[in-house]
This record gives C-alpha cells, sequence and structure tokens, in this order.
C-alpha cells in the first residue's frame, strides 16, 4: 500500500475533528480507555476524564506528580543490594465532582434517557466540555453542559463551569459539588473498576504494568476548614511524609432563587445549591480548584498556599484563566505542532499525541515526566529512561524549558544516584531504573537495575539538549556533574581485555529489550555508554578551554583527575562492539546467536503480550525481542553504522521483536523508513500513533504512554521528516512516504525557530523566529535565515522496499560454528492438553 488509510476507530462515535478529539455517543464498555483519553492535565496535576457526576467509573482519578507513598518492598528472597523501597502515585482528593439532581431525581449518566451526548477534548482551548440534553423521569427535559481545565499558566489551579437549564418546565434542582479522599474515603457509590476490553472481557491475571494497591490508609488528616463556600483539606502521607493540600471554591450565577447549605468530614467536603429552577433560566456553578503539595512543608502552609491560588483565580474571573489557556496553547502549538497534510484522519491523531504530551511535561517543573504523565496509576507514577529517549528529544527541539527542567531534576537526584552506585560497587553514579523520590525502586533486578544503560540515556539527553540549545550554562551551574559521574560508573563497570588487541568490555547488564537480561557486551548498552564516555570528556575539556573559573570548581567539586579524562578517552575508542561476519549483523550480545528463534509468526495473539504468558525463563531462553534494542543504537547513534550495516540489522531483528511494549513501534518506524521500508515505516508509525486512542496494547485504561506521544514526534520528525543531529551536526534527509503529500514540522535550534516543509519534490526551510541555523540537505550545506526561505529539490525520498523482513529471511542461516538457526514456539502444558492424554 502507498499509504495507510486503515482508521482502527469508530467514526460515528469519535468523529475527525483536526483540533479535538470529539465522542457522540457515551459507552460502559472502555470507560478505562475514555477515561484516560478524556484526561485534563499540566504535568503537575492530572483529572481523569471521569464523568463530572463522579458515579460509575473505571477508576476515578486525580493525580499529582511525584506525590507518592512508600513502603517496604518485601522479596520473596533477599539479597544485598535488592531495592528495599516502593513507591507509588497517590491518588489526591477527586474535586471534579459534580451530582445533579432533578425533582429529587439523580443524573446518573449511563443510566440516563439522553436525547444527546457529546464531549470534546479541545486541543486549542485546553478545556474538556460536554453537552448533554436529558429527558428526566417525568419528561423534563435538562440541558447539562460542563467545561473542565487543568491550567498550563497556574500549575495549580483548575476550574469546573457546571450549567443547568431546565428547558420546558420548572423544577426543584440540587447541585451538590463535593471534594472527596477516593484514596482513603468510601463512596457509596463506588463499584469496582469496570472493564469489558471492547467485549473482550475482564482481566484480572498479574499484570507488571499496572501500580500496586495500597491496602493501609494512606493520606493521614492533618486539616480541615470551610469559609463560605470554600473548603480546605489536607493530609500527610503516613510513610512517605509528603503532605497536599486540596482546596475548592464556588461562585452561583443564576436568576433563580436559590440556598446553599455545606457539610465538612475529614475524607468528604461538599457545598450543596439548591435553586428553584424557572424555566428557560440557567444555573451556572463555577468551581475553582487548588492543589499544592510539598515533601516537607507543613499543610497548613500549604493550605494558606491553596487559599493565595483561588483569591486569585476569584479575583481574576474564569474567562480570564480561560484566555490566558488559549494564548498558552497558541504558543505552544507555534512551536511543535506537525502538519501531515491531506490526512484529517492521522492529522486529528497527531494533534491528540501532542497534547498529551504538554499535558504530561510543560509544569512538571521541578518533577520528571511519569511513564504515564498524569493521566493515569500505570506504573505506580514512576519515572524511567522513558523521559531522555522519547520525551526530551521533542521537549528540546520544541519547548526546551521543559526539556531542561526535566533535566534539571535528574541533577536534583544525582546524590541517590552515586549511593546507589556505591551499593552496587560501582564508583560515580548510577541512576534508578525506576523511581519517584531518586531511590531505585525496581523489585525485579534484571529487568530493572541491571539496566545501566540509563545512565548513558540521561547523558545522552543532556548532551542532546545543550547542542541543540547552546545552554552551556546548565552544564556549568552543576548538569556537567552527571556526565562526570556516568562516564566514572562506566569506567568502573567495564574492564580491559588484549585477545589480539585490547578492546573494553561490559558484562552483567541488561538493554533495552527486557526479554533478554542480564547479559555481557548489549550493542545499545556498549554503544551508549561509548558516546557517554565521550561526551563527557569532551565537556571537561571545553569547560577547561572555554571557562577555566568553573573548570577549576568542577576539579575541586569532583576531585577531578586529567588521568581520569583521559581514561575515558581510552575506554571510549576501545569499546568493544559486537559484529558476527557470518551473518553481517551486529548481535544483541556476547550470547544472543547462540539460542534459537522464537518464531512470533505461528505465536497466537491469544498469547500476547508475552510476559503475561510465558515465565520469564522460557523467553530469556530464546532470540525474541520486547522492544526495539540493537534497532534503536541504530538511531540514536546512527552516524556509528553504515547504511549496509543498517539494513541487515534490521532485517535480521524485525521478525523477532514482539512490539509487546509501547516504545518499540515508533523506533521500528525511523529505522524503517530509513533502509526504505516505506509501507512498514507507516504501519509501525500508526500503531505508535493509535496505541492509546484505539488501546491497541489493551491497557490504555492506566493511562496514556507518554513515551508513545513523543516517539510519535520522533517518527515524523526523525523518520519520514529525515532529521539527524549526531554531536551538534544537523543533518536532513526526508523519507516521505508514497502517496503523502507533504510534511511540515518545526525545530528550535539555538534559539532560532526554524519550519520544515516537506513534499515529493521539494524541501523548503523557513526561519520563524531568531537568525539563521546551519544544516545539511542529502549532504548540500544549506543556511536557512530570517526572511530567505531556502529550497532544496528531492529527486527520491529513499528507497522504496516492498514488504517486510520475515523469520524465515533469518531461518536456516549459519551461525560463526556453522550450526543452523532454527525458529519454533516453546510448547507446555495447558488444561486441554493434560485433560486429553487423561482421557486417553
Amino acid at each position: 500500500m502507498s499509504t495507510n488509510s486503515r482508521d482502527p476507530l469508530d467514526r460515528n462515535r469519535f468523529p475527525v475533528d483536526d483540533w479535538a478529539l470529539v465522542e457522540n455517543t457515551p459507552s460502559s464498555d472502555d470507560m478505562g480507555r475514555t477515561e484516560t483519553l478524556f484526561a485534563v492535565g499540566n504535568g503537575y496535576v492530572g483529572m481523569r476524564g471521569n464523568m463530572d457526576e463522579g458515579r460509575a467509573g473505571h477508576v476515578h482519578g486525580t493525580f499529582i506528580n511525584g506525590l507518592h507513598e512508600t513502603w517496604a518492598i518485601r522479596h520473596a528472597e533477599e539479597a544485598f543490594g535488592f531495592a528495599r523501597v516502593g513507591q507509588t502515585i497517590v491518588n489526591v482528593p477527586d474535586a471534579k465532582i459534580i451530582r445533579l439532581y432533578v425533582d429529587d431525581e439523580p443524573f446518573i449518566l449511563p443510566e440516563a434517557d439522553l436525547l444527546s451526548f457529546s464531549r470534546r477534548l479541545d486541543f486549542r482551548e485546553g478545556a474538556l466540555t460536554r453537552s448533554v440534553l436529558w429527558r428526566t423521569p417525568s419528561g423534563k427535559q435538562v440541558q447539562v453542559d460542563s467545561r473542565r481545565m487543568i491550567s498550563f499558566v497556574d500549575r495549580h489551579l483548575g476550574v469546573i463551569v457546571y450549567d443547568v437549564t431546565v428547558l420546558d418546565a420548572d423544577a426543584s434542582v440540587a447541585i451538590s459539588s463535593q471534594l472527596f479522599n477516593r484514596q482513603d474515603g468510601i463512596d457509596e457509590f463506588d463499584q469496582p473498576p469496570i472493564e469489558f476490553n471492547g467485549g473482550r472481557g475482564v482481566t484480572t491475571a498479574f499484570d507488571p504494568r499496572k501500580a500496586e494497591t495500597l491496602t493501609e490508609r494512606v493520606l493521614l488528616p492533618k486539616l480541615k476548614r470551610a469559609v463560605d463556600s470554600r473548603y480546605t483539606l489536607g493530609y500527610r502521607c503516613a510513610n512517605s511524609g509528603m503532605t497536599v493540600v486540596a482546596g475548592i471554591d464556588h461562585i452561583i450565577e443564576t436568576a433563580n432563587e436559590w440556598e446553599e447549605t455545606s457539610s465538612l468530614s475529614d475524607d468528604l467536603a461538599k457545598h450543596v445549591y439548591r435553586v428553584k429552577a424557572k424555566s428557560g433560566q440557567r444555573i451556572r456553578i463555577v468551581k475553582t480548584v487548588s492543589y499544592h503539595s510539598s515533601r516537607e512543608v507543613p499543610t497548613r502552609e500549604l493550605a494558606d498556599r491553596s487559599d493565595r491560588t483561588l483569591d486569585r483565580a476569584a479575583a481574576e474571573g474564569f474567562e480570564f484563566a480561560a484566555q490566558q489557556q488559549r494564548d498558552w496553547l497558541t504558543e505552544y502549538w507555534e512551536r511543535t505542532d506537525v502538519e501531515v497534510h491531506d490526512q484529517p484522519i492521522v492529522q486529528q491523531a497527531v494533534r491528540w499525541n501532542l497534547f498529551q504530551l504538554a499535558q504530561a511535561s510543560a509544569r512538571a517543573d521541578g518533577q520528571g515526566v511519569a511513564a504515564k504523565g498524569v493521566s493515569g496509576t500505570g506504573y505506580g507514577g514512576h519515572y524511567f529512561w522513558d523521559t531522555e529517549i522519547y520525551v526530551l528529544p521533542v521537549l528540546t527541539y520544541t519547548s526546551p524549558t521543559a526539556a531542561r527542567n526535566a533535566l534539571r531534576f535528574r541533577h536534583s537526584i544525582l546524590e541517590h544516584a552515586r549511593l546507589r552506585a556505591k551499593e552496587l560497587n560501582q564508583v560515580g553514579a548510577l541512576f534508578p531504573w525506576r523511581t519517584i523520590s531518586g531511590e531505585e525502586s525496581s523489585a525485579y533486578y534484571a529487568a530493572g537495575t541491571a539496566q545501566y544503560h540509563i545512565d548513558a540515556d540521561i547523558a545522552f539527553a543532556l548532551t542532546q539538549y545543550v547542542a541543540a540549545t547552546g545552554d552551556h550554562g546548565l552544564l556549568t551551574r552543576g548538569a556537567i556533574d552527571i556526565l562526570v559521574e556516568t562516564a566514572r560508573m562506566w569506567a568502573d563497570l567495564g574492564f580491559w581485555r588484549s585477545n589480539g588487541g585490547d578492546s573494553f568490555h561490559i558484562y552483567g547488564v541488561t538493554g533495552p529489550d527486557e526479554y533478554t537480561t542480564v547479559v555481557n557486551d548489549n550493542l545499545y548498552t556498549n554503544v551508549m555508554a561509548r558516546a557517554n564516555l565521550r561526551s563527557a570528556a569532551l565537556a571537561v575539556e571545553a569547560m577547561r578551554e572555554g571557562d577555566p573559573a568553573s573548570h577549576e570548581l568542577l576539579v575541586a567539586r569532583l576531585s577531578l583527575e586529567q588521568d581520569e579524562v583521559d581514561a575515558w578517552r581510552a575506554a571510549a575508542d576501545a569499546m568493544f562492539i559486537p559484529f558476527d561476519p557470518s551473518l553481517g549483523i551486529h548481535p544483541q550480545d556476547a550470547q544472543f546467536l547462540e539460542k534459537e528463534l522464537w518464531d512470533l509468526a505461528a505465536t497466537g495473539p491469544d498469547k500476547r503480550p508475552l510476559l503475561l504468558h510465558y515465565h520469564p525463563l522460557v523467553i530469556y531462553r530464546f532470540q525474541v525481542i520486547k522492544q526495539a534494542d540493537v534497532v534503536l543504537a541504530l538511531f540514536l547513534q546512527g552516524d556509528k553504522f553504515t547504511e549496509e550495516q543498517k539494513k541487515s540489522d534490521f532485517d535480521y531483528y524485525d521478525p523477532i521483536t514482539t512490539g509487546d511494549s509501547t516504545l518499540s513501534a515508533v523506533v521500528q518506524s525511523i529505522i524503517a523508513a530509513e533502509v526504505g521500508y516505506s509501507d512498514l515505516a507507516v504501519k509501525y508509525f500508526m500503531d505508535g500513533l493509535f496505541v492509546d486512542l484505539a488501546d491497541l496494547h489493551r491497557n490504555a485504561s492506566d493511562g496514556v504512554h507518554i513515551a508513545s506521544t513523543g516517539g510519535m514526534w520522533s517518527a515524523l520528525v526523525f523518520g519520514f521528516g529525515g532529521l539527524r543531529d549526531h554531536e551538534g551536526r544537523f543533518t536532513i534527509d526526508p523519507r516521505l512516504p508514497e502517496g503523502w503529500t507533504g510534511l511540515t514540522y518545526r525545530i528550535m535550534v539555538n534559539g532560532t525557530r526554524v519550519r520544515v516543509d516537506v513534499t515529493q519534490p521539494e524541501i523548503t526551510l523557513t526561519v520563524e523566529v531568531g537568525t539563521s541555523v546551519h544544516f545539511a540537505v542529502r549532504g548540500v550545506d544549506v543556511d536557512a535565515s530570517a526572511g530567505t526561505p531556502v529550497t532544496v529539490s528531492l529527486a527520491h525520498h529513499g528507497l522504496r522496499i516492498a514488504g517486510a523482513p520475515t523469520v524465515s529471511t533469518v531461518e536456516g542461516a549459519r551461525r560463526a560454528d556453522g550450526s543452523v538457526i532454527r525458529a519454533s514456539v516453546p510448547i507446555g502444558w495447558t488444561p486441554a492438553v493434560e485433560q486429553a492424554e487423561l482421557s486417553d
């Protein structure tokens, strides 16, 4: 196919809209998915897309980035150095709830007689709106409209507007606005999570991607107060000691007669308006919401901050906050929008993903970017390497302040990383595989702590950021310590071996592929460690030459010797990079090719993902890949591989990559586009683009896959758009798919924003903000300057190879020792097989 026009969404329910996700028919079958899809947030606080009335739902959730509870991890068998402290995100008091009663009949949306329904997550307004026409049991028609917004400008502020109009009669209306601690409180309307998975049945099996469930009380009441229509609840987390305060305030606007009542307890604040509604007279409730949290500040101080937030919102008014939101998003889209010409289905999905990226990162400020942002509980609210490899590239080139904040977070936990390295008998620093507080929280070391490559991932993101922004001040003010301490770790972890020549090796690590663990000389790890060592040496030497005073402080602060820097260079130059000449590929690790192939084509969909159906030891015995590993190295360090090597490696690894991780498709798309599998690149891109929108991995209910939203941008810009940024050199070699009329993206380089317009016959570079940027387009040097767009003709968009690599191209090949590679599927006990054997 020349274009991938498949559309995984029901367009009667979710119509195409370039600038919004719209739902025209509510459904109870996939509430978990839609609660995620319609979530609102700003990177600090997030609200799931639950219905306003707060009744039926999959997971009612409001989350604050970094606010977590801890507990002691109990290992079945203990060992020295295992992670000891678990961490999981806390469900903070829910301010979304506004319950409606007309003539004492409750409005319960799944049971209501709806004459019309629509809700809209608007990417330019930054708000979730809902419009419902409800016919009450007595036949009265009631228009119910709502608007929910979390401010990008004021990170602590949320606003909910709830409008009720009885259209054709007078009625008694009660509106109950609530603030409820769902983490610990008991809601009489709560039900167990409902998820029908589109008719596939409820999944109750073990799933390591889900958050831990806390059984003890988490939020200890420390403060409650009510003043007029304002309520404040404050808590301290029982174990972590973190504090949180939630506040709500109300304004009613109506020409109808009304009265109000209130109630307050440790876990519930309730403000009720009773209105004698006249036909056609609107009732409007404006509910302002404030959340503040801290690692140690008392709740009384947080309550004062909350009051200031609510006071300011009351003085400025809702429309002011709404306009601020629109203005912020106008600037965001000017920097970040990617336009896929003449493809409205793709365009809508692209903008939904980019909007979710903003909602996960924009106001994270001093925190990291969690794997699910603030949209759900998946992965316990932890930060992984996802941030640096999948999220930071788009932030670096479109929202550098957010990228800088994410890197500053890593610097803030450097001391934890030093302690962790020491615990594992290493010098330097070893960053935690998964964390919130800075301490390692991964209980399974083989696929957690063993992923030492996170050090190199963080160093890569830092180096990429500095090269793209010119922000050397970040290094000067301490971030260079990250490069130094991670380089020290690699130099200490690896070892020298002489066998006809000195080489540097790294043993006992796990690469990105979590289906292959604790191996020697993982290619991705070695390649990225080499880059880490070199970037550290270059940064130290550049500081010594360009800023001697800062260099002196660095040397004194870290007791750094020149011999150390020289040793980093030597280790990088001698780094062992596995290569098998008989197969013409880079083995994923030193022993990878000794295993037999897992025949994925013969593995049924009922056995996917493999991690939920096979013991890890079964998976570890095969050549089978959870997510791109070598292929990711081909992208991030692409200038270190030849085009022939990239093609050979992709042909070998693509057929045995399961894609069981949502991190995989976007990377496979980028390399598929580069080596010539254009249609396959589009397929992988679409898989990544719709992973949440269409719930392709059946776990969208846990929250947005934020890494995939960032990876989608990379697939467009680095994949089809052809951008590369190796070591500060910016090149463009587009791979626009056949049938695509054009692609437009923007990047910022050293403060200059350039618009890149790619069509089939040409590419045009236009400076929108700033002065000039130098690129190489297909090997031709180009200077894009303000006021002077540059156009370069394109004779082609790379090779066009039909189809996709298959396992048959690998099966039957011979290893270096002459043995033949075979493919099979592990077959074990099943109830059906045992029953048949007993019958015989």
